[in-house]
């Protein structure tokens, strides 16, 4: 059963990292084709990323805090 909440947050914290990098691909792919949409704003292409990013950091903390309650739980 540890073994697989383990592996169960393995595949949270993969999953968060990917989502974080497909978001900040179609960003930048979008950015590159549309520029003139980007130059009317006052912020540059990569502000939109700093919210998936918090979110990122916050699931991969919670998922590590898991994996650590239950490692203690084994030793």
């Amino acid at each position: 059963m540890l073994k697989r909440i383990n592996d169960l947050m393995n595949i949270v914290i993969g999953a968060a990292i990917g989502v974080f990098i497909g978001c900040g691909l179609y960003n930048f792919i979008d950015f590159k084709r549309h520029p003139e949409l980007y130059a009317m704003q006052s912020a540059t292409w990569y502000t939109q990323l700093v919210p998936w990013g918090g979110l990122t950091i916050g699931i991969i903390a919670i998922a590590a805090i898991i994996k650590l309650i239950f490692r203690k739980k084994t030793h």
